[in-house]
């Protein structure tokens, strides 16, 4: 008999034993996990249609008429949400079709900037120093944050909300501090506790902005 792993490993896992046990049953509890998640992000998905399908279509054309004012897009989070925040920049910047390119800038990806500014002033202002440096009104600061708590993400909002920017939110569990805040003008909220199915599904929400915002570019929208 073998014995079960406990902890915070045996939460994410229960499938998986500290001894050997029959390959079959465990190949088959890992069949069963993941179908069982993709059920999962699918029907979160799904949900997101209705909850956020009309105000995407708002902020997409708000986004557009930005971009043909010559504003530019900046994108921040923290952890898993700075690789989103990268890839939504290169989405808009380096599109993979023939989609208009247009100008984006992941505030995560210079290293040196943020850990210049993390050592010397402190982690709460690595993203509203570069916004105070970078922005300008007509611009676009979009942060993600899978709690919608980051203090360091309020605080870039809050400084490109004195730059007259425009600002996006893209939050999990139920917004956060985000939710809470007069400073984000478009908020999306994906209604989960889950960090790996919010932020799966916070990658299609910016996808489908960005698609949304391609169309109202080509007066489609």
């Amino acid at each position: 008999m073998s014995a079960r792993v406990g902890g915070a490993l045996g939460a994410l896992y229960p499938f998986l034993d500290t001894q050997a046990a029959d390959v079959g049953a465990v190949l088959a509890d890992v069949a069963r996990s993941t179908a069982d998640k993709a059920r999962e992000i699918v029907t979160l998905r799904n949900s997101l249609v209705a909850e956020h399908g009309c105000r995407l279509v708002e902020c997409a054309r708000a986004l557009a008429a930005a971009f043909q004012a010559g504003g530019r897009l900046f994108t921040f989070g923290n952890g898993g949400s700075s690789t989103d925040a990268q890839d939504l920049a290169q989405l808009f910047l380096h599109p993979p079709t023939t989609a208009r390119p247009l100008p984006a800038i992941s505030l995560t990806h210079d290293v040196a900037v943020l850990t210049a500014l993390a050592n010397d002033v402190g982690y709460q202002v690595v993203f509203a120093r570069q916004i105070a440096a970078f922005g300008r009104a007509g611009d676009v600061a979009v942060g993600l944050s899978t709690s919608g708590g980051s203090s360091n993400v309020l605080c870039a909002f809050e400084e490109a909300t004195r730059r007259g920017m425009m600002t996006v939110g893209l939050a999990g569990y139920d917004g956060g501090r985000m939710a809470e805040s007069d400073v984000v003008d478009h908020l999306f909220v994906v209604p989960s506790s889950s960090v790996h199915r919010v932020q799966e599904a916070q990658t299609t929400v910016y996808h489908v902005l960005w698609e949304l915002t391609q169309q109202a570019l080509a007066g489609e929208l």
